[in-house]
């Protein structure tokens, strides 16, 4: 069963579409002008998926360097600030392992310098693998409309106590659903790609989408745990997910 409603999906839209014109669809790509307003590096001016095989790369082109603007770290996980670069789609949560039907299932790119929620992986290979939230990296997670962070807007979905939904085997740990996989963003210059498996028959047609917003980990660290609490760019103008994997 669909957890957000088509009311919601317009809050959430009207709440990201701020001074935005309407982007244009090119070859699956999905195009977005220029806006002198924004920070370069989270500046979209492109949202462009392709598919060779089983291997989906999601790619973001930005107007500046693409992750070179990353949080300021507030040494606390209560109210930590994640940045990031984000691919909505169409695919349903189950294709990587989630419970079906729980949202809207996202790639993510995400830099977070007081906490780490990639503990299978030493990411920066020092023998710690619990400092790496400061190096851009990657989830899939599901978001669902909560207005409990603010109306029309999105958190990571929780996970509520004593349920056990399905969930990916790289799952880290935390009451939300998110997964961790070893999958590192490749940042050059003014783009972002983060390459992942998937079977063509998954994504074929699928649709996507692209922003660049910032989430906050709720101050008494209980659920809604993560929200979405600034959008910087949408390369649609409405999240209306145009792009295409062909």
């Amino acid at each position: 069963m669909r957890l957000f409603t088509t009311t919601a999906v317009l809050l959430i839209t009207t709440q990201m579409a701020i001074a935005h014109g309407p982007a244009v669809e090119q070859a699956g790509a999905v195009i977005s002008p220029a806006d002198a307003a924004k920070t370069p590096g989270f500046d979209i001016l492109a949202a462009h998926v392709h598919r060779d095989g089983d291997a989906v790369s999601f790619h973001m082109t930005t107007s500046g360097p693409a992750g070179a603007d990353v949080p300021a770290a507030s040494g606390a996980l209560a109210g930590a600030a994640v940045w990031s670069y984000v691919w909505p789609t169409t695919l349903d949560p189950a294709a990587v392992g989630f419970e079906g039907g729980t949202g809207i299932l996202a790639l993510a790119a995400t830099n977070h310098p007081d906490f780490d929620d990639t503990p299978l992986y030493d990411e920066n290979s020092d023998g710690d693998v619990a400092n790496d939230g400061a190096l851009w990296h990657s989830h899939w997670v599901v978001l669902t409309p909560n207005d409990a962070c603010g109306t029309g807007m999105l958190s990571v979905r929780d996970i509520p106590e004593g349920t056990t939904p399905a969930l990916p085997a790289t799952w880290p740990g935390l009451p939300l659903f998110i997964d961790s996989p070893d999958v590192r963003p490749v940042l050059d210059d003014t783009e972002i790609t983060v390459t992942v498996t998937l079977p063509a028959s998954a994504t074929t047609g699928a649709g996507y989408d692209g922003v660049t917003a910032a989430l906050r980990v709720s101050e008494n660290v209980h659920a809604p745990l993560l929200c979405v609490t600034d959008v910087f760019d949408v390369a649609s103008g409405d999240l209306s997910l145009p792009g295409r994997i062909e």
